[in-house]
């Protein structure tokens, strides 16, 4: 029997209507708890798609404040190795 576990909404349940704003844009705060102890300076990840996420992306993501899931389609060591790049480009990019 299929339950509704939480009611949710999608985008087409909301409609933005255009007005004027007195947020400005570099006082936005995007931050956002991926998980209790791992934050994210704007809310983007990456889909562990094979065609999408390996290190180079992962990377370019930690930098603007992201997350990139490696995919699994790959050897341990290759996932490994590729995890291994992310972390050792740039020191304090990846922290937990």
């Amino acid at each position: 029997m299929l339950r509704i576990a939480k009611e949710a909404l999608t985008f087409d349940d909301v409609l933005l209507v255009p007005a004027h704003s007195t947020v400005l844009p570099h006082t936005a705060d995007l931050t956002t708890k991926l998980t209790r102890k791992i934050s994210m300076n704007v809310p983007m990840v990456s889909a562990s798609m094979d065609t999408v996420t390996e290190a180079r992306l992962a990377i370019t993501l930690a930098q603007e404040g992201g997350i990139g899931f490696i995919h699994k389609n790959m050897t341990i060591e290759e996932q490994a190795r590729n995890v291994s790049q992310v972390k050792k480009y740039e020191s304090g990019v990846v922290s937990h």
